[in-house]
């Protein structure tokens, strides 16, 4: 028996008219595609039909491959979109940071860090150590590798983030700007402590730490040591209780004093 669709069904999609010299169902195939939002099956199907031609593939060979072909180039395109959206101010990654010029800098103590483990337990990271030891690229470059595991990173320098609390609360919006930050997994804060902060904008970031303290995690990057941070922080419990906070369960990492940077710079003018 044949079955018969009655005449008053009708589809919901019509076949597009193929172009001159295309295949209608070609065609057909590339707008399902683009309904169902498959881009990369739509670019890709033919050639990947034909090399499934030559290699004798099963029907679920062939669909397998069509799939696994998707969900890789959807992966990453969240792993580009999850970097832009992290506001990095310039591209560093782990693999271009050069560790035989800081050996204060452990390469396996870095790279257990690019697994997210830390971060969805909320622990945190401090980066301490002089101008030109790496602070910001070892920042940015474990930033990268975290939002490229696919959590929600976001940066800014500590000047940034307090100036921006301070508007958020003169404009009485502070409550949704804090929210923003508490979305995000990771919170990376560059140039802590080269600001002397007032007690307003001091109590304001010490409610981002404590909207944070053990669910999302923090990373800083800090040229000054915990002894001096009294010196940004005019309430000395204050920096007490935020040194506490970045401290407890956390990984402390010291770049030194010696400026590869400043380094690199004196080699190069001596020729």
């Amino acid at each position: 028996m044949t079955a018969t669709l009655p005449a008053s069904v009708t589809t919901t999609h019509t076949v597009p008219a193929a172009a001159p010299g295309v295949d209608s169902l070609d065609a057909v195939i590339d707008q399902a595609c683009r309904t169902l939002r498959l881009p990369t099956i739509g670019a890709r199907f033919e050639e990947l039909a034909a090399a499934a031609m030559r290699e004798q593939a099963t029907y679920k060979g062939f669909l397998l491959t069509l799939l696994d072909a998707e969900c890789e180039h959807r992966d990453e395109r969240r792993k580009t979109r999850l970097v832009r959206e992290a506001h990095f101010p310039r591209a560093k990654r782990l693999d271009d940071f050069d560790f035989t010029a800081n050996p204060n800098v452990v390469p396996e103590v870095i790279h257990t860090l690019t697994a997210p483990g830390w971060v969805t337990a909320g622990q945190p990271l401090c980066l301490i150590g002089q101008s030109g030891t790496g602070k910001s690229h070892l920042l940015i470059g474990i930033g990268t590798a975290i939002a490229e595991a696919g959590l929600r990173v976001r940066y800014t320098t500590t000047a940034n983030l307090v100036n921006e609390l301070v508007e958020a609360a003169d404009e009485r919006q502070l409550t949704r700007v804090l929210n923003r930050y508490s979305k995000v997994d990771l919170l990376c804060l560059d140039e802590f402590g080269y600001l002397d902060l007032d007690k307003a904008g001091a109590k304001l970031l010490f409610q981002v730490f404590t909207d944070r303290e053990e669910r999302s995690a923090i990373a800083v990057a800090s040229n000054a040591p915990f002894s001096e941070w009294n010196q940004t922080f005019a309430d000395k419990r204050l920096c007490s209780a935020i040194v506490d906070r970045l401290t407890f369960n956390g990984t402390i990492i010291e770049t030194g004093t010696d400026s590869f940077r400043l380094r690199a710079t004196q080699q190069r003018l001596l020729g």
